[in-house]
């Protein structure tokens, strides 16, 4: 089940949010929101529940042993490391297993079977969450949860547990045990889940429709695209990835809202970016933050020497390379992102700073239009084509008759869509209220044009997703 689905918008976030209102009091809808979150996460496999169930005990028991001996620092270190090499074992087993197992294969030539391991849904971002909840309570930063359920409830809330933002146990541990909701954080949250759901079902979907239909999945198919196929394919695949999981991170946020609980913001127009410092700042905020706290800054951060800053520079880009995914072009995507940090830290940041931020912006734009080429192409064959192509490489010329009809039947849908990346739709909004609350001082009207335009984008959203073969997320996969 994804939120984008008619299922879901139709029958299950209505039924939630009912049975949510019509619950006694905290306890009652805490208990009404882990149902509905076991059931949401079930609905991929039950199995996988039970995984989760499994890792979230780990983190408990380990947490709860970590609370009673406060006073030895040794039994505290021993389980900490306990919890933390629990929680990374399963998803290691999971997620990389069969990936270490076939490259061994390949060096040693062992011609044994590779087990073939399914990723559950959401492992990477709901075993962050857990990790850091072990870690902040090693560290005295939140107090252990004595709850088994409500640990549950913070891990599979399906609000986030399956493509993020990633929560940290401290941002909501008191919300989770008090909170209240008023009518303006729902109408916000309403509102937030109607933008992230048009954003998804119109705009993300369409771009995947376009890319997909640009950079076929085969080098032997590639190589026939010609290069101005290949700048608009990876131009929408540019703009898919982030509409696609920007969408799910508002949806998240939104609903959190509407039941008084506050996530953090993921996106912050990533590609207005004057750096890529400044990029990884805005784009999947939470994830950037995780490894900032619980790996670089444990490390030495950039409080220590130079070699040594660079390798904690080096460890953090190849977890996150990793985190994406078990493929090598994940790898060498956070390595390429490394290198340009790199050479930010050492000089061309003091430069950008001093140039007009223009030319900064294009290089950020440019630096990351290339990056999602070895994001997307997880046959690592497919990268040289690509490259080639764009540049005339495989002597398919500029353009061809398919490649023509796609820009003329999409130029205004792609236009629209490069739009929605930059603030500029929220910048005209609120020019507009001020413009309003500077000659009126009745509120209806702007009550009733919000409720008009929520109706319309739901409208829009339920048409979009009549009929429509490709919905999934692209985080799910991660």
């Amino acid at each position: 089940m994804v939120f984008s689905s008619l299922f879901f918008i139709l029958f299950f976030l209505p039924l939630n949010l009912f049975f949510y209102c019509l619950m006694p009091g905290l306890k009652a809808k805490n208990i009404e929101m882990l149902i509905f979150s076991l059931i949401f996460y079930s609905w991929g496999g039950p199995k996988y529940l039970f995984l989760l169930m499994g890792m979230v005990w780990i983190a408990w028991y380990s947490a709860l042993r970590i609370d009673r001996y406060r006073k030895s620092k040794r039994k505290r270190k021993q389980w900490l490391t306990a919890g933390c090499v629990g929680l990374a074992a399963v998803l290691g087993i999971f997620k990389y297993l069969t990936f270490f197992l076939t490259n061994v294969q390949a060096v040693v030539h062992v011609p044994a079977a590779v087990p073939q391991i399914v990723l559950p849904i959401g492992i990477s971002f709901y075993t962050f969450q857990l990790l850091s909840y072990v870690v902040d309570v090693y560290r005295g930063e939140v107090a252990a949860q004595r709850k088994y359920w409500m640990l549950l409830l913070y891990a599979g809330l399906f609000h986030q547990c399956i493509a993020g933002p990633i929560v940290r146990y401290e941002h909501v541990a008191n919300e989770l045990e008090e909170r209240s909701v008023r009518l303006p954080m729902i109408g916000r949250g309403i509102r937030r889940f109607f933008t992230g759901l048009a954003k998804k079902a119109v705009l993300a979907n369409s771009c995947a429709s376009i890319a997909d239909s640009l950079l076929p999945a085969t080098a032997a198919e590639l190589s026939g695209i010609p290069a101005a196929g290949l700048w608009v394919g990876m131009l929408m695949y540019m703009m898919q990835i982030y509409l696609d999981f920007s969408a799910y991170s508002d949806m998240a946020i939104g609903m959190g809202e509407m039941i008084g609980l506050h996530y953090e913001e993921n996106f912050n127009y990533p590609y207005m970016a004057v750096s890529i410092k400044d990029f990884w700042k805005r784009w999947h905020i939470t994830l950037s933050s995780f490894f900032r706290d619980y790996i670089y800054i444990p490390l030495g951060g950039s409080r220590c020497s130079k070699l040594k800053n660079m390798r904690n520079l080096f460890v953090v880009w190849l977890l996150t390379g990793f985190w994406h995914g078990a493929s090598w072009n994940y790898v060498l995507w956070g390595l390429y992102f490394f290198v340009f940090l790199v050479i930010e830290k050492g000089f061309l940041g003091k430069l950008l700073e001093k140039i007009p931020s223009v030319f900064g912006h294009f290089y950020a734009l440019i630096v990351v239009f290339f990056g999602w080429i070895l994001f997307r192409s997880e046959n690592m064959g497919n990268i040289a084509v690509i490259l080639k192509g764009m540049f005339g490489g495989n002597g398919n010329g500029l353009m061809d008759i398919h490649t023509e009809l796609i820009l003329k039947n999409n130029m205004f849908f792609m236009i629209f869509a490069v739009l929605a990346s930059t603030p500029i739709f929220k910048a005209g909004k609120e020019w507009l209220l001020g413009w309003y609350s500077s000659r009126s001082r009745l509120a209806y009207p702007v009550y009733v044009g919000q409720v008009v335009l929520m109706v319309l984008l739901w409208g829009l959203s339920v048409l979009a997703l009549v009929g429509n073969s490709y919905n999934p997320f692209l985080y799910f996969q991660f």
